[in-house]
């Protein structure tokens, strides 16, 4: 295992676009605390089939434009055309987007599909049509992806997303430590080298997580649910998040010091847990140093 850089570790937060008025207040006070850490960059997501594509563009542009930290949209495969790909992708450019998480996206709940039918031919065609004008994120599954018919078929689809023209990925959020080192090794085997970040999700809301947990394929260890459920049943909230907290930091701590290059949490459009988590890494001083050093 490599040893954590004497650089400070990567950070980056995900976002949801806001549906009304109310979430998007939310959102913006979400945004402007955790822009306040100096991350690498902000991404927002892409709705089932496309549903969420102009409040996307929307945050997206709103990041980039109001915060000054660098924003990154989720780019899906489902209910497009070439054509609104382009002008979209154009429109990014414009705006001085540069980094795009792309992704075959969830399929529309009545069914159907996209132009695309993998997120490998959408990779594909961006670098076809913009070169290396995009640095390219894609995702990963520690714990193999839903619909993969083995864990061998699934690293073999990450494999070939990285040889189409990835930059960079983003896994899936997880708990076990043992599954990311196993799935390190594996990527290593295949010879996958580009930066792998974890993808982390703070515990606090317990019925939402295994909800979550149970449509990604994401394994939520007995150990943590059992905990979880006592302080559930005794209504005690305050040591369910503190459990939480300690057992994601604890995570965090040894992905970093095992070599992950960095974080990059799923904030559910919430600063809280988020910024404790932070704190607790130390990695609000290390990029509010950064900040100040690329400043002076």
């Amino acid at each position: 295992m490599m040893n954590r850089s004497a650089q400070s570790p990567q950070l980056s937060f995900e976002f949801f676009p806001p549906r009304n008025d109310e979430q998007a207040d939310v959102f913006r006070r979400t945004r402007d605390r955790l822009a306040a850490l100096n991350p690498d960059y902000m991404s927002v997501t892409f709705g089932a089939g496309g549903s969420t594509r102009s409040r996307t563009r929307d945050a997206v542009l709103d990041i980039q434009r109001e915060t000054g930290v660098p924003a990154a949209p989720h780019i899906s495969c489902m209910s497009e055309d070439t054509d609104g790909i382009r002008e979209l992708l154009d429109a990014y450019l414009d705006a001085g987007v540069d980094r795009l998480v792309v992704l075959r996206g969830d399929r529309p709940s009545g069914g159907g599909s996209g132009v695309f039918d993998h997120a490998i031919d959408l990779v594909r065609f961006v670098r076809e049509h913009y070169g290396r004008r995009f640095h390219i994120e894609v995702a990963c599954y520690p714990e193999m992806h839903p619909e993969a018919s083995s864990p061998d078929a699934d690293l073999r689809h990450f494999r070939d997303k990285v040889e189409a023209g990835a930059d960079g990925a983003i896994t899936q959020y997880f708990f076990s430590f043992s599954a990311w080192e196993r799935f390190m090794d594996d990527c290593a085997r295949m010879n996958i080298d580009i930066p792998i970040t974890p993808g982390i999700m703070p515990i606090t809301n317990f019925a939402r997580l295994k909800r979550f947990s149970k449509m990604c394929g994401a394994d939520l260890p007995k150990w943590i649910s059992k905990r979880i459920r006592a302080w559930e049943r005794e209504d005690d909230l305050r040591s369910l998040r503190a459990f939480g907290e300690d057992v994601v930091t604890d995570l965090c701590r040894r992905l970093l010091d095992a070599g992950a290059p960095g974080i990059h949490f799923y904030t559910l459009n919430r600063a809280r847990a988020t910024l404790r988590l932070c704190r607790n890494l130390g990695l609000d001083e290390q990029r509010e140093s950064a900040g100040q050093r690329a400043a002076s």
